[in-house]
């Protein structure tokens, strides 16, 4: 027999949490696998400057197919389309299968564009590297190149900017938009209520009360005009992605990224030309206060001068910006929570420091939040209408995808529709893991672990994955954070492939075709597509240049 004693209970509770303590830290460890440090590179050079030239204007090409075909198969309105009864611009709207084959090339256009200016920004596709990188002013002009041609067309790929121009009308009627549908307020025959999509005609606003205030005075301004309205909408749109553009870099350079690469995969990425631009999704606004406030906090936080006068107003003020965002739509009030964990960092490690900056952050975010509410006249409404988007099953949201599946799975075996019963189990649980990885997150970043930009980032991945609705969209919820912190391909190669395919599953009108009208299409694309390629690659540019994005090149000087 041993002579060792039995450990105590007290030194075997000690003994698990510190193997329970070891994992969490593994795990942390992990995540922070996904960071490191990258080091700016010489400008291109003039062969390659001429082989960006050309896909720049490929990408311009495709963004000029998808205004064309958004005349046709883009969601217009249902009353007041300005192009009904045109010779030349009514054109694609009576053309159905050549617009939408109009639409899916030039979308497919852009996304190969974007794919292949990654060289420029990444390098070679194999070997991931390259002697030299693309500038910050030639990426911004290329941006500005391939969104040019969206600004002034319809809306595509989402309805939803009918539903905010109808629910804003009702907020400017002095009634209440987180009461009543848009059917119920304005009627169902209104001119704006037509083009609402049927689901939420019903239901009230989702929104924050700072949009739908903002939503407001563009109904002051255009009335029932759905065509001005939209533009303003749009408006709305490019100023959230120039937020975007503005703070993603100087995020990117506090983590230690190249900004250009941040920019290319978060800013310059066709989910936010097709769906913030071209979509006109108030997550433009949500997700450009979100970051630009968190830039703000940090630069007070990070830096060495005390948090006091100027430094403690950029803290309040940035922080201020990201509650407001969160008045936008709800999900970007986490990001205060990282920075308040970045402050607690700066104070010291123990748990007053997290009390303090909590207390701290709280008064702001109530403060904002109240005076928001009241300001706009909007009330408190808002808090109940949050979950509304939980009617629609998203195919993309993990928890919702299980319950589908094991709901049709029963289905087919004989045992009934279980649908809704496994979802009222998936969602919570996934709920409950979703906060696991927010907390874990969060408390990584107290501990100096991960930077606060990547905790965010990681949450709100858990967060999207997790949620019982997810739109390709909201894929920039996490995208963009993380773009200024995680640098690995294992992070960044499954970005890029799942920015590439998503940007171009949905239908250009945000809604379903006939089966029939949609295979012509594909097919007519896939033919265009091919007979494309076919003329480029006789063009030595081209050939040259696709021979660098997949082959291995030796780095020159």
């Amino acid at each position: 027999m041993s002579d060792t004693p039995h450990a105590s209970p007290k030194g075997r509770a000690s003994a698990t949490l510190h193997a329970r303590r070891s994992r969490l830290a593994r795990l942390d460890a992990s995540v922070a696998h996904l960071h490191g440090d990258e080091t700016s590179k010489p400008g291109l050079d003039q062969r390659e400057t001429k082989q960006l030239t050309h896909v720049r204007r490929f990408g311009a090409a495709g963004a000029i197919l998808m205004a064309i075909a958004a005349l046709g198969a883009g969601a217009q309105p249902v009353l007041q389309n300005p192009v009904v009864g045109l010779r030349l611009l009514g054109l694609p709207a009576r053309m159905t299968t050549v617009s939408l084959t109009l639409g899916i090339t030039g979308t497919i256009m852009v996304m190969l564009a974007w794919l292949m200016l990654g060289k420029f920004a990444l390098g070679n596709f194999v070997t991931h590297s390259s002697p030299r990188r693309i500038s910050r002013t030639q990426l911004d002009y290329t941006l500005l190149l391939w969104i040019t041609p969206l600004l002034l067309a319809p809306p595509m790929f989402s309805r939803d900017v009918y539903s905010y121009l109808a629910q804003s009308e009702i907020g400017a009627r002095g009634l209440d938009p987180y009461a009543l549908g848009p059917a119920q307020a304005l009627g169902v025959d209104h001119v704006l209520t037509r083009t609402v999509p049927n689901i939420w005609r019903e239901t009230p606003a989702p929104y924050g009360p700072l949009f739908l205030w903002m939503g407001e005075g563009i109904a002051s301004i255009t009335g029932y005009n759905i065509v001005a309205g939209i533009l303003l909408h749009r408006v709305l749109a490019v100023i959230g992605v120039l937020m975007i553009i503005w703070a993603l870099p100087r995020l990117a350079k506090r983590c230690g990224v190249d900004p250009v690469i941040a920019l290319w995969l978060g800013a310059a990425n066709p989910l936010v030309i097709f769906h913030l631009v071209a979509g006109i999704h108030n997550e433009a606004l949500m997700i450009g206060m979100m970051v630009v406030g968190l830039e703000l906090a940090l630069r007070a936080v990070e830096s060495t001068a005390p948090l006091r006068g100027p430094m403690l107003a950029l803290l309040l003020g940035g922080a201020l910006i990201i509650v407001l965002s969160a008045t936008i739509k709800i999900p970007s009030i986490l990001a205060l929570g990282f920075v308040g964990m970045a402050l607690a960092k700066r104070w010291g490690r123990g748990f007053l420091s997290i009390i303090l900056a909590a207390i701290l952050l709280a008064v702001v975010a109530v403060v904002g939040i109240v005076a928001m509410s009241i300001v706009s006249g909007l009330g408190f409404g808002w808090v109940n209408t949050l979950g509304t988007a939980n009617a629609v099953r998203s195919w993309m949201s993990v928890p919702t995808l299980l319950g589908l599946g094991t709901g049709q799975a029963g289905v087919y075996l004989g045992l009934g529709d279980h649908t809704t019963a496994i979802l009222n189990v998936t969602r919570p649980i996934a709920a409950v893991v979703a906060g696991f990885v927010i907390v874990r997150m969060l408390f990584a970043t107290h501990a100096g672990r991960l930077h606060a930009v990547g905790a965010l980032g990681v949450s709100m991945a858990a967060m999207v994955f997790l949620f019982p609705v997810v739109q390709p969209w909201y894929l920039l919820w996490a995208l963009v954070p993380l773009a200024a912190w995680a640098t690995r391909p294992v992070f960044r190669i499954p970005a890029i492939a799942i920015s590439a395919i998503i940007s171009i599953i949905l239908m250009p009108n945000g809604a379903e075709y006939e089966p029939w009208v949609i295979a012509q299409a594909v097919f007519g694309a896939i033919v265009t597509l091919t007979v494309l390629f076919t003329v480029l690659y006789t063009r030595p540019v081209w050939r040259e240049f696709l021979g660098d994005v997949f082959h291995k090149q030796p780095q020159t000087a």
